[in-house]
């Protein structure tokens, strides 16, 4: 079976490099791709929001199979064009992928389907979002209604911040602070049946102790030892077969990847967000625990069969993975420095742990240089955390690039 991927970030790295090592896949495409997905996959350039050329790409390489990584593609309905041309797609509609395009959509799925959440108020104008201010207090949450990059979220005591950012954006979601630990979990669902994946934690502020901006994520790891064995499926009860089941209700079956960002607090778990994708850097250390080949998981969502699929299989190990960010991350990230290094992450430490490229590109003398924010993530896998995270920053270690910045805690509190 040939697969082509839509994207160009570590997700879609990641993505490419479990479904490399997969027997089923036959070629593996990835458009538009970046420097590093080239050494695992063909790339191709693409407009990734012109789902007519997806769909014709798609065609012309014979794809059994399109998974659409990025949100902006899914909210734009790159999705239901590939559908349109009968080629199976890994990725909801453009109607469900507003589960992630519109915070106040999802309250109000979130809503009609009983899952906890936190309490909030959808404002349109200044006067609005100053009146739920007052009515919460601090810490201030306020969240761009629409896709922001994973970067849409202001949590402050500053209520001047507060304002700015909600006067910054044409409708904004208020809500109460959750307290407690965040967690992340992915579910696969083809629009009726739901299988979870394993749990992870991501870090979201730029530097290390949870201080500095709120980035795209600077670093994952899973498992979670310190969760409740129980949590999976108290979320998939309370939070994710509940969305699926409304969101069949109303007729637009959510078939793809549900993310669920949830916080553990004190009255118990609730939701701080959806995404209809994988998120990143999660998706680095959840799919190098995965045994179970994904091709087959992907294709089953597609083609409305996962109710068939054996239970997945997964590495009783650990894995952590590092994002590296360029210089001025994430306020002004500057780009074209060459990264140096990756040979000998290659040579010293694979296969227990890699790089994973998210803003790279080849510049004209065939040298890899940044080209976006969060450059590259390095992925280790181990015996538990504590081996995934050591073999994680010996790797970081070895990859120069002026100017970069990296936290030096992911996972630290977790392996001990």
């Amino acid at each position: 079976m040939n697969i082509l991927v839509i994207g160009g970030g570590a997700r879609e790295h990641a993505l490419c490099h479990a479904l490399s090592a997969d027997p089923a896949v036959g070629e593996l495409h990835c458009a538009p791709g970046n420097a590093g997905i080239a050494a695992v996959a063909s790339t191709h350039p693409v407009d990734a929001l012109d789902g007519n050329a997806v769909a014709a790409l798609a065609r012309r390489l014979d794809a059994g199979l399109v998974v659409v990584g990025p949100e902006a593609p899914l909210v734009a309905g790159v999705a239901d064009a590939v559908r349109a041309a009968g080629i199976p797609v890994f990725g909801p509609s453009a109607q469900a992928a507003y589960l992630e395009g519109s915070k106040a959509f999802a309250k109000e799925v979130m809503a009609a389907a009983g899952v906890p959440t936190a309490r909030s108020y959808v404002c349109a104008t200044a006067a609005e979002s100053d009146a739920a201010l007052t009515a919460f207090g601090p810490p201030y949450v306020v969240k761009d209604d629409g896709l922001a990059a994973g970067k849409g979220v202001v949590v402050t005591g500053d209520i001047a911040v507060a304002r700015a950012h909600a006067r910054g954006c044409d409708r904004v979601v208020v809500e109460e602070y959750l307290d407690g630990p965040e967690v992340s979990l992915f579910a696969v669902t083809d629009g009726e049946t739901v299988v979870p994946l394993q749990p992870a934690q991501d870090f979201k502020r730029a530097h290390d102790g949870d201080e500095g901006p709120n980035t795209g994520g600077m670093g994952a790891y899973s498992p979670l030892p310190w969760a409740d064995p129980k949590l999976v499926q108290e979320v998939m009860d309370t939070v994710l077969q509940p969305t699926v089941d409304e969101m069949r209700r109303r007729g637009t079956p959510f078939s793809g990847l549900l993310y669920a960002g949830l916080a553990l607090t004190s009255r118990g778990v609730r939701v701080v967000e959806f995404n209809a994708r994988f998120g990143d850097p999660e998706t680095q250390v959840v799919l190098a625990r995965l045994r179970t080949p994904l091709a087959g998981v992907l294709l089953a969502a597609a083609t409305g069969t996962l109710a068939d699929l054996p239970p997945l299989r997964w590495s009783d190990g650990a894995a952590v993975t590092v994002v590296v960010a360029a210089e001025g991350y994430p306020d002004a990230p500057r780009a074209g420095d060459p990264i140096e290094g990756l040979d000998a992450v290659a040579a010293e430490d694979a296969p227990h742990a890699y790089v994973l490229h998210a803003g790279t590109r080849l510049d004209d003398t065939g040298r890899v240089v940044s080209a976006g924010g969060r450059v590259l993530s390095v992925t280790a896998t181990g015996a538990d955390l504590a081996q995934a995270r050591d073999r994680a920053y010996r790797a970081v270690g070895r990859v120069s690039l002026a100017g970069s910045h990296h936290r030096t805690d992911i996972a630290a509190r977790a392996a001990g």
